[in-house]
């Protein structure tokens, strides 16, 4: 009767699975009373079972995989180490370009045979999904996902598991473990097997004393401390699989064939190399496994520009001596490709991959990811197709779990989408399946290095110098402003200079989803909402932050965007005490604006009158101010209004200056000027009694 596999993975690296791997091994030699093969397939870790067992092999699994015998009895021994419990041991080679050059077609018909030879044979396959990986799960009987409770960790779990679905393994065959369990804690079994999406079939204890002595022993815990929290949580494993008959039930089931060549292909077997990629890719990925392994880059310091540069000039040291222990002469064939391969890999070990180059492009305004093929930008307001592209769809997730995970937001099936923000404090939002069809969409909302000012907007055209000087009296005398505006029309860039215009000595406080707010003033308080955790609790919302500026002595109070509740919550702020606050909404004309707030106002569900909420807006609002995007991509403001009241049930406006459109020019140039209403705002009266005089000739046309 054939033995049976059972494959250890981990959705991320430090779920502790090597340690699970290794114990289960002597787990099941000592309730099964028959020798148990342990293979270290990890290719990433090399050697780290060799540390976690204190065991060697005589021969190392590249040996195995090329080795053209018999396997029987006589001829294993040639390979294993042997414990003295009754665990058998093969490892993996100490260095990585070995390791990673090992023929998984080779691995298959060896373990093909050895489960001849032992009833159980466990093996650890790392964290990624490599061609070894895959070739043991064809071969096993179980496959054995290791998670922690933590968001991480649970998240690239999920990843795991829907990455092996789709490539057709039976989700019978797919058991989750659940490490370092702890009584009380908020993530319970329950809640990572739902976030998943496969229940949890055991869970092992926390136990950090007893795997910490076993390391330092070069031991198995199994081995000096059976009766540990850890080793007992690995020996109820065991004794659940025998109790319900699992691994019997599991052998009977339809393994795919050719996962290996199908991983990269979509179920296409390529001709391209032996992990179905081109050797270019090939190259890199062998190059970024090596580089793990030399250098833990999850704990290298990010914050620190000096350190970063640093970090770089060392990884690309590192990266360089690494290709030239690579046959590389048939891929890099002259300088610009050693170049561009160190620089590709530097950007997906140390930065977004594909995106640096369009990250680093000061003329580049936004960035659009369609899935791994497509890559749009927006330069000169004119959305260009990019020749650069993701590797797959996978990569994509790398990225977008990468830019939240700085900002301390999540992403999953669950909540598909997310708002954050890069360190350069471009915005950033992503969604993904099963929202996004066709792979990862990210959006990018680049921001200039250097504040734009009032004097930039007027050369771009978007204003004239009147009518920057009317907003600026406009705002240092605390007149509340809203800037209205469709998706991309320039409203933040707007808001950001009106911002400048506030006085250094006024508190302002901006509450926002994801800062973007950038106030040259040093009394600035910064408020950003939270998302939910993952027990879908603690979220703090835009109206929950409008609320606690009020208790935070504001002089002015600045809402990155009203789109919900909290515009009534602004609205009473505006008319209690904190005249010269600002917001954005999405609306296409003034009038529209209006009937924006009134719809939003109703959001919060207070069961407020059409009349009062209009009689709200009129007495808050003094000015609406609407930027657009015209055809040819310049952004300009299309009027400056002010709201003038009631008049019956119709709130008044009434524009000061506005754009008028004259044409289109050579190339699809918008032509036309700014014009003056001629109309005096009504509380310039108000602000000259105070002692400020406002030249006439600012509403006049030039």
């Amino acid at each position: 009767m054939a033995g049976h596999i059972i494959t250890i993975v981990g959705g991320k690296g430090g779920v502790g699975k090597s340690q699970i791997a290794a114990n289960l091994a002597f787990a099941f030699a000592a309730e099964n009373r028959q020798k148990t093969l342990l293979l270290d397939f990890d290719q990433v870790a090399c050697g780290d079972q060799n540390i976690i067992t204190g065991m060697r092999s005589k021969k190392n699994l590249k040996d195995l995989s090329e080795f053209n015998g018999s396997i029987d009895p006589k001829t294993i021994n040639m390979f294993v180490g042997q414990h003295k419990m009754g665990v058998h041991y093969i490892g993996m080679p100490n260095d990585t370009t070995i390791a990673g050059d090992i023929n998984a077609d080779g691995l298959g018909k060896a373990l093909k045979a050895i489960t001849n030879l032992y009833p159980v044979i466990i093996i650890d396959a790392g964290s990624e999904l490599t061609d070894l990986a895959l070739k043991a799960m064809e071969y096993s009987t179980m496959i054995s996902i290791v998670v922690t409770p933590d968001l991480l960790a649970v998240n690239q779990s999920k990843r795991l598991y829907s990455d092996l679905i789709t490539l057709l393994f039976p989700k019978e065959m797919i058991f989750i473990l659940l490490n370092q369990f702890q009584k009380g804690h908020p993530v319970t079994p329950e809640t990572v097997g739902r976030q998943i999406g496969k229940p949890v079939f055991s869970a092992i204890p926390k136990d950090d004393q007893g795997c910490i002595r076993a390391l330092s022993s070069s031991a198995a815990l199994m081995t000096i401390s059976k009766n540990s929290p850890f080793s007992q949580g690995v020996i109820e494993f065991v004794r659940k699989l025998k109790q319900k008959n699992v691994l019997a039930a599991l052998a009977k089931l339809k393994k795919p064939e050719g996962a290996t060549a199908k991983k990269k292909t979509g179920g296409k077997v390529s001709s391209s190399g032996k992990s179905g990629r081109d050797p270019w890719t090939d190259l890199k990925s062998r190059i970024h496994r090596a580089l793990v392994e030399e250098m833990d880059m999850k704990k290298q310091d990010s914050s620190d520009e000096q350190a970063q540069l640093i970090l770089r000039e060392r990884t690309k040291k590192l990266v360089v001596e690494l290709l030239g222990k690579e046959d590389t002469k048939a891929i890099l064939s002259s300088r610009d490709d050693m170049n561009s391969i160190v620089k590709q890999i530097l950007d997906e070990a140390l930065g977004l991959g594909p995106l640096e180059d369009l990250l680093s492009d000061k003329t580049v305004s936004e960035i659009m990811v369609v899935g791994p093929e497509k890559i749009y930008y927006e330069q000169s307001g004119k959305n260009i197709r990019s020749e650069i592209t993701f590797t797959n769809d996978r990569q994509v997730l790398n990225v977008i779990e990468r830019i939240v995970s700085q900002v301390g937001r999540r992403i999953d099936e669950k909540t598909p989408y997310v708002d954050a923000r890069l360190k350069d404090g471009s915005r950033v939002h992503a969604i993904i399946k099963p929202c996004a069809l066709d792979g990862g969409t990210i959006t990018i909302r680049k921001f200039p290095e250097e504040r734009l000012t009032y004097k930039n907007l007027v050369d771009f055209g978007s204003m004239t110098t009147n009518m920057a000087d009317f907003l600026r009296i406009s705002v240092q005398s605390h007149r509340n402003i809203v800037v209205s505006g469709g998706t991309g029309s320039g409203k933040t860039t707007l808001i950001n200079v009106l911002g400048s215009f506030i006085p250094s000595n006024e508190r302002i406080i901006t509450c926002e989803d994801s800062a973007e707010l950038n106030f040259p003033q040093d009394h600035v308080v910064r408020l950003e909402t939270k998302p939910a955790s993952l027990e879908g609790e603690g979220a703090v919302d835009i109206r929950c932050l409008v609320k606690q500026t009020l208790r935070m002595k504001p002089d002015r109070i600045v809402v990155g965007e009203c789109r919900g509740g909290e515009t009534l919550d602004m609205l009473q702020a505006m008319n209690t005490g904190h005249d010269g606050s600002m917001t954005t909404v999405h609306s296409n004309t003034p009038r529209d604006c209006i009937s924006r707030l009134e719809t939003l106002v109703q959001y919060a569900g207070t069961g407020i009158s059409p009349k009062a909420i209009k009689e709200m807006i009129a007495s808050a609002v003094h000015m609406i101010i609407q930027q657009s995007r015209l055809e040819d991509g310049s952004r300009r403001i299309m009027n400056i209004t002010e709201v003038g009241g009631m008049q019956g049930e119709v709130i008044t406006l009434q524009d000061i200056f506005v754009f008028k459109q004259d044409g289109i020019g050579a190339k699809g140039k918008i032509l036309g000027k700014y014009m003056a209403s001629g109309f005096i705002p009504k509380f310039v009266e108000s602000i000259e009694k105070k002692g400020t005089k406002i030249p006439r000739g600012l509403f006049k046309n030039e």
